[in-house]
C-alpha cells in the first residue's frame, strides 16, 4: 500500500499559493467549486485541439483564477504565450467567448509567460508526453528531459512513466532520477507535474518531480516564490533544560 502525497497539495497554503483565489459562501462554494473545474477542463481540451489542426501546442504549465463580483479573472501559465493568443488576438478572443458561453460570467484572461520551461515540472512532462505520442524511445526521452533540466541548475530531477512502454504486452512503470529530490521536507520548492501521453498502445501517465531550491536559506532557482508561507529561521537563542 502507497504512502504518498502529492507534493503541491502538501505545500499549498504553506510554502506554494492556491490556485483559485475568492470567497464565496456556504450556498455558492460547492457550484464556484465545479466551475473552477470545469474552466480548466475546458481550457486544455479547447488548446488540445490547435495539435489535431497540426497547430503549435500551446505547453501549460498552470491555471490559476481569481474572482470578484464582477469578472472572473483567468491567468495562464505558459512557454508558448504567442500560441494561445494568436494573431493578433484572435485566438485568445474566442477562447474567452467560449468560456462566457459555458459560464455565463464575465471571463477575462491574462497570459504569464514561464521563462525556464526546462525547470517546470508540468512542462517537462508534457514536453515528454509530446515525444512519447511521436514514438520517441522513453528511456532516451526521460534521459534528455532530465539532463537538460540539470543543466538549467535543478537541484534534482525525478521522472517515473507508467503504461505499456515501448509497446509492451504488460504494463509497467519505471522510473528515473537524477540529483536529490526530498520529498518529506517543506524548506524544499519541489514542483511536480503530471499529464497522459496518448499512444496507439494506450495511455502513458507522467509524473515528474523537480527540486527548484530552498526556501529557508533563499537558494532557489525561481523568484516567483509564496511569500507568505516562507518557513521562519530557527532562532540561535539557547533555552534554559
Amino acid at each position: 500500500m502507497g504512502q504518498k502525497v502529492r507534493p503541491t497539495g502538501f505545500r499549498t497554503g504553506i510554502m506554494r499559493p492556491w490556485r483559485s483565489i475568492w470567497y464565496a459562501g456556504k450556498q455558492d462554494f460547492a457550484e464556484l467549486l465545479l466551475e473552477d473545474f470545469a474552466i480548466r477542463k475546458f481550457i486544455h481540451k479547447y488548446l488540445t485541439r490547435q495539435r489535431e489542426r497540426k497547430e503549435q501546442r500551446p505547453a501549460i504549465s498552470e491555471i490559476r483564477i481569481e474572482r470578484t463580483r464582477e469578472r472572473v479573472t483567468v491567468y495562464i501559465a505558459s512557454s508558448r504565450v504567442g500560441a494561445i493568443i494568436g494573431k493578433k488576438g484572435e485566438k485568445i478572443e474566442k477562447l474567452t467567448k467560449a468560456l462566457e458561453k459555458l459560464t455565463r460570467r464575465h471571463i477575462e484572461i491574462k497570459t504569464i509567460e514561464v521563462t525556464r520551461p526546462e525547470i517546470d515540472a508540468q512542462l517537462i512532462a508534457e514536453d515528454i508526453a509530446e515525444q512519447l505520442e511521436r514514438r520517441a524511445s522513453f528511456r532516451r526521452t526521460m534521459k534528455q528531459a532530465m539532463q537538460k533540466a540539470m543543466e538549467n541548475g535543478a537541484r534534482g530531477v525525478k521522472v517515473q512513466l507508467s503504461g505499456r512502454l515501448g509497446g509492451a504486452e504488460m504494463a509497467r512503470c519505471e522510473k528515473a532520477m537524477e540529483g536529490s529530490v526530498p520529498l518529506s521536507t517543506l524548506r524544499c520548492k519541489i514542483d511536480y507535474g503530471f499529464t497522459e501521453a496518448a499512444t496507439p498502445q494506450g495511455n502513458i501517465g507522467i509524473k515528474v518531480w523537480v527540486n527548484q531550491g530552498d526556501y529557508l536559506t533563499g537558494d532557489t532557482i525561481d523568484a516567483t516564490d509564496a511569500q507568505a508561507g516562507q518557513v521562519q529561521k530557527k532562532s540561535t537563542r539557547r533555552r534554559p533544560r
